[in-house]
């Protein structure tokens, strides 16, 4: 089997982590947030995954060559000259992902994070016998997104609703495929969105079934929603695998660690915390709702909450950084210092507090 994961753009949501690497590299609970899912197609017998993108196509590949040995599995890239939207990607692809071998393929969303029941989507796309399978889950105000009505029964999908003002359901797309090479012959080579253009045709035809994600879903392609993302991916952990986590009398709620971050005496460290490889917390340390990238460093008694600390950057002594600060990658916050949402670019040193949310140069 193969798979095609659209990783598309600049990630201009996600500055300043963007400005040091490609988006899907961006680190999420501890390794580049594309791993994820490339170890999950891996894991159901995916041979080749095939990334759709248009930025930055070497830094990707230079990145994944080692994956690709430890995991396995071949992967290669389909360049855009231009932005081809959501479903143009395919078509470019096309001689990668119709074999003639007639299998399925996957297609997903680069910023979806969520526990891929690939396999049981596999059995579900083979048991409607119709041209495609897509993932929805089910969303609390179901006005601010397209909504997908389907058979309750069968989850053939009726139509899409874009922003419904009455309620017609509380499923939204989520972003994970399952399609026959079929409909690689419904798509032309411009821009194209494949929710508005093709799904919509597939789905008159009555040939577009729908099944309901089991289990958490979040798009982390921006800062806040990160934060949600690693609560909800930790909260599965521990449901799955809780050795995984970490535990001790610091530890309150669901925390990672990585075995190389060493951790000082007297700190507090959870709920919903991820510390990257080769990180440093010194003493006295509290720690909630953040990430901590590979390298960073945490000085004594410092205070981070609902923040993202980017790769090798330090934060000082008694500093205390909260509300959706995000420190670019080797960026350091002297002792002492204030950050209430600062969003700080790359190789910067904070000398004065950062009293509301703002962008440091």
């Amino acid at each position: 089997m193969k798979a095609l994961i659209l990783v598309g753009g600049f990630g201009t949501r996600l500055r300043p982590l963007t400005l040091s690497v490609p988006k899907p590299l961006v680190d999420f609970a501890n390794k580049p947030m594309i791993l994820h899912q490339i170890e999950a197609l891996k894991a159901i017998g995916v041979t080749e995954v095939v990334l759709a993108i248009n930025y930055q196509p070497e830094v990707m590949l230079n990145f994944l060559k080692d994956f690709e040995a430890k995991l396995g599995i071949r992967i290669t890239c389909s360049q855009e000259t231009e932005p081809l939207g959501t479903a143009g990607p395919l078509a470019l692809a096309r001689d990668k992902l119709a074999d003639g071998s007639g299998e399925p393929f996957f297609v997903l969303n680069s910023d979806v994070i969520s526990e891929y029941p690939l396999k049981e989507m596999i059995g579900f796309h083979k048991s409607h016998g119709g041209e495609a399978s897509i993932m929805v889950t089910k969303v609390d105000e179901p006005s601010k997104y397209g909504v997908v009505v389907l058979e309750e029964a069968t989850g053939q999908v009726e139509r899409f609703v874009e922003k419904p003002k009455l309620f017609v359901g509380n499923k939204k797309n989520a972003g994970i495929y399952l399609l026959n090479p079929s409909v690689l012959g419904r798509i032309k080579l411009r821009p194209t969105s494949i929710e508005k253009e093709v799904f919509p045709k597939i789905a008159a035809e009555k040939m577009l079934y729908a099944m309901v994600l089991p289990g958490f879903w979040m798009d982390i392609g921006q800062p806040r929603d990160y934060i949600t993302g690693l609560r909800l991916y930790l909260d599965s952990l521990r449901k799955k695998d809780a050795s995984k986590l970490a535990s001790g009398t610091h530890i309150g709620g669901n925390v990672l660690v990585h075995e190389s971050a060493p951790i000082g005496e007297g700190c507090l460290i959870g709920p919903d915390v991820a510390i990257g490889p080769g990180c440093v917390v010194e003493a006295g340390v509290r720690l909630s709702r953040c990430t901590v990238m590979r390298g960073g460093r945490i000085k004594k008694h410092a205070c981070i909450s609902s923040s993202i600390i980017g790769w090798h950057s330090t934060v000082g002594q008694w500093a205390r950084v909260e509300n959706m600060t995000i420190l670019g990658e080797d960026v350091h916050v002297c002792d002492e210092i204030y950050s209430n949402g600062g969003v700080v670019l790359p190789h910067k040193e904070i000398k004065s507090s950062i009293l509301k949310p703002e962008i440091v140069m």
